[in-house]
């Protein structure tokens, strides 16, 4: 199997995101949605985003943006690439000159086969708990057997990550990568050392088996 990468999402602040790299962290994810407690400027994300070190993929993840705002985001913050949590169709996620995932919120009923060949444009499918009302970072799991087995390794795996339980995750489902964001806080936006090493831990550990 090969080796599952890792997103960290919701960096609100420079060691934090240090604290993620440092780890092992593939990419890192800056939330633009305002009713977000992870939400940030576009400019304290270009802050942090310049202070990085090469080789780590930064992400910026928009809920129904209007265009302006993402192209504004975009010029202030020169992010690699660009990850769609609400209703956005292939052509508004095509855009933008910039490689894209597609988050969508799994459940009962939702044809994932039919969602990949919808958005056959975007590097990623990014797959995360239902929960009506709330676009992402629910904090909660979804069925993982709902993913079809042949997509299993392309996906992005999303919701209710955390140390205790990402191994299974991965033994169960062997994404191409996870992202996680409120299993390693402390508080909402604020990431916390200990989980953060944990997860890491955790997934270099189902790494080899």
């Amino acid at each position: 199997m090969m080796a599952v990468r890792v997103k960290i999402c919701g960096i609100t602040r420079l060691e934090d995101a240090k604290l993620a790299v440092c780890a092992g962290a593939d990419a890192l994810g800056f939330v633009f949605y305002g009713p977000s407690p992870r939400n940030v400027s576009a400019s304290v994300a270009a802050e942090i985003i310049a202070s990085l070190p090469p080789f780590v993929t930064t992400t910026a993840l928009f809920v129904n943006a209007c265009a302006d705002f993402v192209l504004d985001t975009i010029g202030q913050t020169q992010i690699d690439l660009l990850q769609f949590h609400g209703d956005e169709s292939p052509e508004y996620c095509e855009q933008f000159a910039r490689p894209y995932i597609k988050a969508l919120r799994v459940k009962p009923g939702l044809n994932l086969e039919v969602e990949k060949q919808r958005f056959a444009s975007c590097r990623a499918l990014l797959l995360d708990a239902y929960k009506p009302g709330v676009p992402g970072g629910t904090g909660e799991s979804f069925d993982w057997e709902l993913i079809p087995r042949e997509m299993r390794s392309e996906i992005i795996l999303a919701g209710g990550l955390t140390p205790e339980n990402v191994a299974a995750a991965i033994q169960q489902v062997s994404p191409f990568a996870v992202d996680i964001s409120g299993g390693v806080e402390r508080a909402k936006g604020v990431k916390d050392a200990d989980k953060i090493q944990r997860f890491f831990e955790e997934v270099a550990r189902a790494n080899k088996n």
